[in-house]
């Protein structure tokens, strides 16, 4: 597809001996935001890791805009123009949040003092707690700081493993509202989450991973009026 920033192509991925991701293919278009939904083991992280340069494929291939980075380093994606918002956050404990999310730009070498101001804006709570300890922010709040820092490497395309995880329901919401934010500035999302409600209601497209492979694709409310996925993912 002549609009998709990223392409992946019978995409295979094994651990020891496992198959965690069973040659899937899906495409990415630029400035949209893509899901991919399914139960735990299914493959999804696999698939983002792969992607970021943390897991070497067993074959496939990534494409992105154009070229194929399968199997390049975690710093060259990044400096390429791809983040991974991890699962589970993992930001510096100890660091304070500007320092964290300097952290986020060490791949660049120009002044971040503009990056900084405008993650400030899309999240004021952080501006506010600028020289506290990453490890005393609420859980939405270092969900926050794990997005701005991914956002401080200028990326075309963000990641995003579990966003929601752990949190409670009204900041669940909120998260979903910076992710609708940040795509409007310009920011590709490929977005893997266990609240596939959520998931899909947000995103232009969605693909279902079972086991390892692509079992069903379509727009987000095509997948949420589907009764398959209404059974399996949305409780109903």
């Amino acid at each position: 597809m002549s609009n998709s920033i990223l392409s992946i192509e019978n995409l295979q991925v094994n651990y020891g001996g496992i198959e965690a991701v069973k040659g899937i293919s899906f495409s990415v278009p630029e400035g949209e935001i893509v899901t991919l939904i399914g139960a735990n083991g299914a493959g999804k992280s696999s698939t983002l890791r792969t992607i970021a340069g943390l897991v070497k494929p067993k074959g496939g291939s990534i494409t992105y805009m154009g070229e194929d980075i399968t199997g390049k380093d975690p710093t060259t994606i990044v400096t390429k123009g791809i983040t991974l918002v991890p699962e589970g956050r993992r930001i510096f404990p100890d660091l304070t949040v500007k320092e964290n999310l300097k952290l986020g730009a060490y791949t660049r070498k120009d002044d971040l003092t503009d990056d900084i101001n405008w993650v400030y804006d899309l999240f004021p709570r952080l501006k506010e707690r600028e020289w506290q300890a990453g490890g005393t922010l609420s859980g939405g709040e270092q969900q926050m700081l794990a997005v701005g820092r991914a956002l401080m490497s200028r990326p075309k395309i963000m990641m995003m493993d579990e966003p929601s995880l752990g949190l409670a329901p009204l900041v669940v919401r909120g998260i979903f509202d910076i992710i609708k934010e940040v795509n409007k500035q310009g920011v590709t999302v490929l977005l893997i989450e266990q609240n596939a409600n959520m998931a899909l209601k947000t995103a232009h497209k969605g693909y279902v991973l079972e086991t390892g492979r692509i079992t069903m694709s379509g727009t987000g409310a095509q997948l949420l009026a589907d009764e398959s996925v209404k059974a399996a993912y949305l409780g109903t």
